[in-house]
């Protein structure tokens, strides 16, 4: 796979800016946003079929919106055992809360903190498996295009096993970009936000921009995964 690619064909685009700029606006409104998540679908879309400029233009929103509102649906969907998870210790908490005070309070307060931190790496541990998984999720849904395609789990697994190691090298990328982008326009924002309204203004645009591109490099290198692979 050609991992660098993944960081430059985005610029290959004429209309890579106005696209971005779309993007970003498009993402911070909050419904609105749906369509964010259909945009990406539309570009992996693009991406596995080998077009040249695989940025999409936003001229069909509303079929952009749809399928972003199927992916947040989907997302709830995966979501439910971990809200299910963080409901638990809250519940628990509610006992020693209604309780007298004393030593056995303070007793069922610090068992029921420990269950919870417990609760805390589960959570996070099936959070992170979910990242893992959802690009193969993402990319069986781009083919096939139906809901119940975010369910056909022995085809999802199919595409993370078909080559274990670049998906794998594909999704700790994924990571590291959004660690490394999101750092350096940390950085820059912070000296913006010393400039006042401009400066503020600045800081948030590239913000949003940054937020784009880190989703480009996503679908560009579990894109190429999926057509390298034929998973």
């Amino acid at each position: 796979m050609d991992f660098q690619k993944s960081f430059s064909y985005p610029f290959e685009d004429k209309d890579w800016l106005s696209k971005s700029l779309i993007g970003a606006v498009v993402a911070a409104v909050p419904i609105v946003n749906f369509a964010w998540g259909g945009y990406l679908i539309d570009l992996l879309k693009n991406i596995m079929r080998g077009d040249p400029f695989p940025l999409p233009d936003w001229s069909d929103f509303g079929d952009k919106f749809t399928r972003g509102l199927f992916v947040f649906i989907a997302s709830m969907a995966y979501a439910i055992p971990a809200l299910v998870l963080a409901c638990i210790p809250l519940a628990l908490f509610v006992i020693p809360a209604s309780s007298q005070g004393g030593d056995l309070q303070d007793t069922m307060l610090g068992v029921l903190t420990g269950v919870g931190g417990l609760f805390g790496c589960l959570i996070a541990l099936y959070s992170l498996v979910l990242s893992f998984i959802f690009p193969a999720i993402y990319i069986h849904y781009a083919r096939i295009g139906t809901f119940g395609a975010f369910f056909e789990f022995g085809n999802i697994f199919k595409i993370v096993r078909a080559d274990l190691g670049k998906y794998l090298t594909a999704w700790v990328l994924s990571l590291v970009a959004g660690i490394v982008v999101g750092l350096v326009i940390g950085l820059v924002g912070a000296v913006l936000s010393f400039i006042p309204c401009i400066g503020w203004i600045a800081a948030w645009v590239l913000g949003a921009l940054a937020g784009v591109y880190i989703f480009f490099v996503y679908a560009h290198l579990f894109g190429h995964y999926a057509v390298e692979t034929n998973a």
